[in-house]
């Protein structure tokens, strides 16, 4: 009831993002729990974010969160890309590099697609 609180004071820019939840598994910075999109698309109007760069910590595994995310209906994401991941201030073993971004983002349109979405 949070988001309805903020709501209820003014706020209409609310949104909903999943980043991950904390659990035993040590493959992953986080748990990026998929399943919250279905659930939240009932419960809920509001515009649901996955953040699949920070809640996997890894940029391997950012593009199959994405394409699952997209699949189970969220309406945004957030992915970290830089040049450099490297030598990146912060987030860089989670960042993609630009080309890669741009060939996860073909792919994602078809998943959008088959969904009956654009991106």
């Amino acid at each position: 009831m949070s988001a309805e609180y903020i709501m209820s004071e003014g706020n209409q820019g609310v949104i909903l993002c999943e980043r991950g939840i904390r659990t035993f598994e040590t493959a992953t910075r986080n748990t990026l729990d998929l399943s919250a999109i279905p659930v939240l698309k009932m419960k809920t109007h509001l515009p649901i974010v996955i953040d699949p760069s920070h809640g996997t910590g890894n940029y391997h595994y950012v593009a199959p969160m994405c394409y699952a995310a997209v699949a189970a209906g969220a309406d945004a994401l957030i992915v970290e890309v830089h040049p450099d991941p490297e030598r990146a201030s912060s987030d860089g073993p989670q960042s993609l590099k630009p080309k890669k971004f741009a060939a996860m983002m073909e792919k994602l349109r078809l998943f959008a697609e088959a969904d009956g979405r654009s991106l």
